[in-house]
C-alpha cells in the first residue's frame, strides 16, 4: 500500500478549521484528535465539531478517540461522519465488539496502543480491526518529540500484520515530521499523522506532498515491503 498523510487538526488553528482542512489539499485522511480531559489531560473537541468538519471538506475524517468509554462514544462519531474511528484498548471495556460495532456502521475500525502497552498481547484482535495505530508520544498533547523506542514495537507490529497476512494499516501518530517519518516507514509504518510538520509549515499542502515522497522512499527500501 502507498504511504498516507493525514495531517492533525490538533495543530491547525480551531478558529479557522474549515479553512485549515481545505488547506491541505493532497491529504489522504483529516486526523481528528478527540480528548476529554479525562483519559488524556486534555481537552479540545466533540462530536458536533466532527459534524462541521464533515460538511466543510470532502477529505474523509479519521477519528482518534483519546476518550474514557469509547464502547458508548465511537458510534456516535461515526454517525457524525467520520470514516475511520480509532478507540484506545487501555479504554476500552470490550475491543472486539467495539470494533464491530464501528465496522457495522460504515466506517474503519481502528485500536490505539500508548507507547508501555505491548502489542503481542492483542495479535488475536488483529483481524477484527482495519487500522492499528502505534502512539510514538505519550498521547494528550501536539507537538511532542518523536519516542525513538517506539521504532521495535512498530516493527513487531508489522511482523505480526505478515505473519496472519492482513489488509491491516499500521499508523504513527506523535513527532512524526521530516526528520522521523521514514524511520517510521522503513520500521513498518504506512500511515502517518502529522499534526505541526505540516500545519507549522508555509504551505501545508507542499509539507503533505514532501513527507509523502519521503515515506514512499523509504518504504521502497523497506526489508518489509520488499517481502510482499
Amino acid at each position: 500500500m502507498a504511504a498516507q498523510i493525514n495531517p492533525s487538526i490538533l495543530s491547525a488553528d480551531f478558529a479557522r478549521l474549515a479553512d485549515e482542512a481545505q488547506a491541505v489539499t493532497g491529504a489522504d485522511w483529516l486526523h481528528v484528535d478527540v480528548m476529554d480531559n479525562h483519559f488524556v489531560p486534555n481537552l479540545t473537541l466533540g462530536v458536533p465539531v466532527v459534524e462541521s468538519l464533515a460538511r466543510a471538506t470532502d477529505t474523509p475524517l479519521d477519528c482518534h478517540l483519546m476518550i474514557e468509554n469509547p464502547d458508548r462514544w465511537a458510534p456516535q462519531y461515526v454517525e457524525a461522519g467520520a470514516s475511520s474511528v480509532t478507540f484506545h484498548v487501555e479504554a476500552a471495556a470490550a475491543p472486539v465488539r467495539l470494533a464491530r460495532e464501528i465496522r457495522a456502521k460504515g466506517a474503519r475500525a481502528s485500536m490505539a496502543l500508548k507507547p508501555a502497552t505491548p502489542i503481542e498481547p492483542f495479535e488475536d484482535l488483529l483481524p477484527e480491526l482495519d487500522m492499528l495505530l502505534i502512539m510514538t508520544v505519550e498521547p494528550g498533547f501536539g507537538g511532542q518529540a518523536f519516542l525513538d523506542i517506539m521504532l521495535p514495537k512498530i516493527r513487531r507490529t508489522r511482523e505480526l500484520i505478515s505473519k496472519h497476512g492482513l489488509e491491516l494499516w499500521l499508523q504513527v501518530d506523535g513527532g512524526v515530521s521530516a526528520s522521523t517519518i521514514e524511520r517510521c516507514a522503513d520500521a513498518g509504518a504506512d500511515v502517518f499523522v502529522a499534526g505541526s510538520a505540516v500545519y507549522g509549515a508555509e504551505d501545508p499542502a507542499e509539507a503533505v506532498r514532501a513527507l509523502r515522497t519521503q515515506a514512499e522512499a523509504a518504504t521502497a527500501k523497506a526489508s518489509w515491503a520488499c517481502d510482499h
